[in-house]
């Protein structure tokens, strides 16, 4: 026995997991190396405290006396002073080169009906375009707005990590320097039955989840993103989600409040029009900044009223778009230890003692992860909460049809730019209910704002009477 496999053994013992070897002596050398690779990655005392609080007892809820709507920013008027004196501060900050991107990009397609990391999801209904060049085409036009150099580190999984790593890589970077992005992968965890054994998803691999978005808190130190944005003078982190097509990336409003306030770590939020919706809540707990995550509402029945108009009032909702200071992250990496889990009960499929494989018709084990919006409770300096309107910001896209779908991205990024055209003066066709009836697509290379535009469209009438594609030299289709 070598002295990894022993040590392993050892911890597998004292935890009292011995169940993940059932299979060893039918392994050949491989599969062994592939099971103690899996249990390399394990913190078994972190998993023995998990499934201790989680699993074998039942959690109480955080215990609040005082829950209020968290205060917000309203949505920026650029006439309004503070937004100018916001837009000044973060434009300033990123011809300094202080800002950075980080990209959570862990998912699979499979819900979009699409095999490959999600990220490469052929968002563009007319180009074809995909959430990654999206977001590629839009750091571009930053970086050539504000002479910078915007690094983007991009955390994947290890489902789908390599694939995309040579999506990025066929497609040359969609036109930017190879150095300038960083891919890293997040952790991973195991899945546990009702009585809190690991499970195996095969003979020779544990059932595992990824640690969840707050795990980039971890990823961003172990795998040197810190050390790389200190490098380069970069001191602000701006964080986003693959599958919002809309973000805006580096937004210099959010960037000028947040760096203004002073703050650690700063989050956008949308307006809730139901109690339901199914995005966590911004709001103060006992004076402290938390977000509830949507699945545990129910826990604190006080987030899901309404006033006697029918207006949800604890409304700010979370579109999962933070900043992050480098120096924060590093302290919250420092005190990990005392980052909360959250837990699901899912359908996990898993190998049966008489190594049969077994598709689940109910939820029949748990996954743990983390969640990167517990990290403002960690802030010393209270936090900016800047509210955002969804169009033209946020398009999650969770499935392809219905709420939080491609088609309804779509939809919306069309009638988002239908404006865009109506102010340079080419009016958009629209049906009974106002919605655009044609498609259309506006590269972020050619205009990121509808007063860039406008400015490239003086003296220029766009052909409006039919789905419509501009390009990044301002010329139709292609």
């Amino acid at each position: 026995m070598n002295p990894i496999e022993q040590q392993l053994r050892e911890a597998v013992g004292k935890f009292k997991q011995d169940q993940v070897f059932r299979f060893w002596d039918e392994l050949d050398g491989g599969g062994r190396e592939r099971l103690l690779g899996d249990l390399s990655q394990v913190d078994f005392s972190l998993m023995n405290r998990l499934v201790d609080t989680w699993v074998k007892n039942t959690p109480k809820a955080e215990p609040f006396e005082r829950i209020e709507p968290v205060p917000v920013i309203p949505v920026v008027d650029p006439a309004r002073p503070d937004a100018q004196e916001a837009l000044a501060v973060g434009e300033q900050a990123l011809r300094d080169g202080r800002v950075g991107l980080f990209l959570v990009a862990g998912g699979q397609g499979t819900r979009l009906g699409f095999d490959g990391p999600k990220g490469s999801y052929p968002i563009g209904g007319l180009t074809g375009k995909t959430l990654f060049q999206y977001h590629a085409e839009k750091i571009i036009n930053l970086q050539r707005h504000y002479d910078c150099v915007l690094p983007w580190y991009i955390m994947v999984s290890q489902a789908n990590g390599p694939a995309t790593q040579s999506f990025f890589e066929t497609n040359e970077y969609f036109g930017l320097n190879s150095d300038d992005v960083y891919f890293i992968t997040q952790h991973m965890v195991p899945c546990v039955d009702d009585q809190g054994k690991f499970m195996l998803e095969d003979r020779d691999h544990l059932a595992m989840n990824p640690n969840g978005h707050g795990g980039c808190i971890q990823a961003m130190v172990e795998h040197k993103v810190l050390d790389d944005a200190r490098n380069r003078g970069i001191d602000t982190l701006c964080y986003f989600q693959v599958d919002n097509w809309a973000v805006k990336v580096a937004d210099p409003y959010f960037i000028g409040y947040h760096l203004q306030a002073n703050a650690e770590m700063s989050s956008k939020n949308h307006r809730k029009h139901k109690p339901r919706e199914a995005v966590g809540v911004h709001c103060l707990c006992d004076g402290v900044y938390h977000v509830i995550e949507y699945s545990e509402l129910d826990i604190y029945p006080q987030l899901l009223e309404t006033d006697a108009n029918g207006n949800v009032v604890y409304y700010a909702g979370n579109p999962a778009i933070h900043i992050l200071s480098v120096d924060f992250v590093q302290r919250v990496y420092d005190n990990f230890d005392q980052f909360p889990w959250h837990l699901a009960h899912k359908k996990i499929p898993f190998i049966d003692e008489g190594g049969q494989r077994v598709a689940p018709e109910s939820p029949n084990g748990y996954k743990f992860e983390t969640f990167v919006f517990d990290a403002l409770r960690m802030a010393t300096h209270e936090p900016v909460a800047l509210e955002i309107e969804p169009p033209g910001e946020y398009t999650p896209t969770k499935q392809f049809e219905g709420d939080n779908s491609v088609v309804a991205a779509r939809e919306s990024m069309t009638n988002f730019w239908a404006k865009w055209l109506d102010a340079s003066g080419s009016s958009v066709p629209r049906d009974a209910n106002g919605k655009a009836t044609i498609a259309i697509e506006i590269s972020p290379l050619f205009a990121r704002t509808c007063d860039e535009f406008v400015a490239k469209s003086a003296g220029k009438t766009w052909p409006v009477g039919s789905d419509l594609i501009v390009s990044e030299d301002g010329s139709v289709g292609g």
